[in-house]
């Protein structure tokens, strides 16, 4: 098994809910499995304590005990995009940090499961634009690619994957979130897949998380698409 990114044509295409299914499908193979979330922003307030979304969805439905200090390393009040969202509070997000912090996970994991911040090139870092692709290029490992299948996804996933490839990172495969089964949605998807025959997992569009959550637990082969499995998805 190998260490990887989960990476979104956008921001809000249900990145950390990928993140967090894979987690438990891979935990629920008996793996040491643990997300990594290197910059949250936009704390969440409620019943008068905040918390970040992300990270708590991880810890939430893991099936393994996660260490907090290793779920993340900058984390940011604003809801905005990273190296704004830092200079709002006079911080400054150090990429080597980021780099050193991913080495040490992989040594002490058997798998680690990297979440990106909104599209590949969200600003980490100003002036000088080091962008999430940079990071993502940097730590040398593989992308599973989420993205919605509603109407733009086409031209969003497409160039997304351009980007990737041209800078030579690895796909594993497309996460399609979200799915109603349209006759539009199943085009959007084919189409994708013509241009790029990629491994991928479609995710039916669902209520809330929990149930998400259950669909993901209950369907054994959903991601099996995206580690070499044979099985077919259900």
């Amino acid at each position: 098994m190998q260490h990887f990114w989960v990476v979104g044509t956008d921001t809000d295409v249900g990145k950390t809910i990928v993140t967090t299914m894979l987690m438990c499908h891979l935990q629920k193979q008996g793996l040491k499995v643990s997300p990594y979330k290197p910059v949250q922003t936009g704390e969440v307030y409620e019943n008068g304590r905040g918390y970040y979304h992300d990270t708590a969805m991880y810890e939430k439905y893991s099936l393994q005990k996660l260490q907090q200090e290793h779920l993340n390393s900058y984390s940011f009040r604003e809801a905005a995009s990273p190296h704004f969202a830092a200079q709002l509070e006079g911080q400054q997000i150090d990429v080597n940090e980021l780099l050193l912090r991913i080495q040490l996970l992989q040594a002490s994991y058997d798998v680690v499961i990297c979440e990106g911040a909104g599209g590949l090139f969200v600003p980490f870092t100003a002036p000088h634009g080091m962008t999430l692709l940079d990071v993502i290029v940097s730590s040398k490992l593989p992308v599973v690619l989420v993205t919605r299948t509603s109407l733009g996804t086409i031209n969003h996933t497409l160039l997304t994957i351009e980007a990737l490839r041209s800078r030579e990172v690895d796909v594993l495969g497309i996460v399609f979130n979200g799915n109603t089964g349209s006759r539009m949605e199943q085009d959007n998807i084919q189409t994708i897949l013509q241009y790029h025959p990629l491994p991928y997992a479609i995710i039916l569009k669902l209520q809330n998380v929990s149930q998400l959550m259950d669909y993901a637990m209950t369907h054994t082969t959903l991601f099996e698409r995206l580690f070499n499995y044979e099985t077919s998805i259900n």
